[in-house]
């Protein structure tokens, strides 16, 4: 009997790591892929909330492995892929997901905080696509997706963020480049871009005196007028992780609530 178009969403058999996949947007595609069948690897630089999404997985009946990893140091990126593939024999699945963001005024921002910024948010996407393809590669077949942001296509206000800005920017271009050069290897590259997001990181910054005179102007550029919960995301990374989209590649899915319409 032919598969059905939901069979097509299903990753029963297939291996996926997220990196930030401890708190936030990681977590909520973590159990997402878990949920569509998934083994997952939960990828952080805090062992111990990564060990707690492990165990909240499992508790779900997902097999799921919690790795301490440090994503700007290659040695510590080559030893992940080597625990994964070590451990579950392959790699079907890399979501590049661990970022930070920082509002500073250009002007005055330090550029050892630039440096940091551009670090964990692009080179660290670098980095890990790079190792995730050369397990994919011998496989033949793989699906890297990366978080890029709303940030990526706008500038956008009134918080400064040049740095957070610029390497989203970079994320989308580099999704591009790697879709293109991979593309005769198997490997299909893409990105998710969300919006603002509920996240308890988001939500503790909006508690700040800066912050709470920012949500009012956020939500007013928004046409559905909320942001975005992290289970709005989830649907965007099993169908970018699943072969119901195995012709696509080079693309971002903008989750925004209709922010960059304007």
């Amino acid at each position: 009997m032919p598969e059905t178009i939901l069979d097509r969403f299903k990753l029963e058999g297939k291996t996926a790591l997220v990196t930030g996949g401890a708190q936030g947007i990681g977590q909520a595609y973590c159990f997402a892929l878990g949920e569509a069948g998934a083994k997952v690897a939960v990828v952080d630089i805090n062992l111990v909330t990564a060990e707690e999404t492990a165990a909240a997985l499992e508790k779900k009946g997902i097999t799921a492995m919690a790795l301490k990893t440090d994503v700007t140091s290659e040695a510590d990126v080559e030893k992940m892929l080597k625990d994964i593939s070590g451990t579950w024999g392959r790699l079907d699945i890399g979501v590049n997901n661990a970022g930070m963001g920082v509002w500073k005024d250009a002007l005055t921002q330090d550029f050892a905080e630039w440096r940091k910024v551009l670090a964990l948010n692009l080179d660290s996407v670098f980095l890990c696509a790079r190792h995730e393809a050369r397990i994919m590669e011998k496989a033949g077949y793989g699906k890297i997706i990366n978080t890029a942001s709303m940030s990526a296509h706008i500038s956008n206000t009134p918080q400064n963020q040049a740095a957070y800005n610029a390497s989203k920017a970079g994320v989308l271009h580099l999704t591009r480049s790697l879709a293109a050069e991979w593309a005769p290897k198997g490997i299909r590259v893409n990105s998710i871009s969300p919006g603002y997001t509920k996240t308890a990181l988001v939500e503790n910054l909006l508690e700040t005196p800066e912050g709470k005179t920012m949500l009012p102007r956020w939500l007013e550029k928004i046409p559905m007028g909320r942001m975005a919960l992290t289970s709005d995301l989830q649907g965007a990374v099993v169908f970018l992780a699943s072969p119901a989209s195995d012709y696509m590649t080079g693309a971002d899915l903008i989750i925004d609530g209709g922010y960059c319409c304007w």
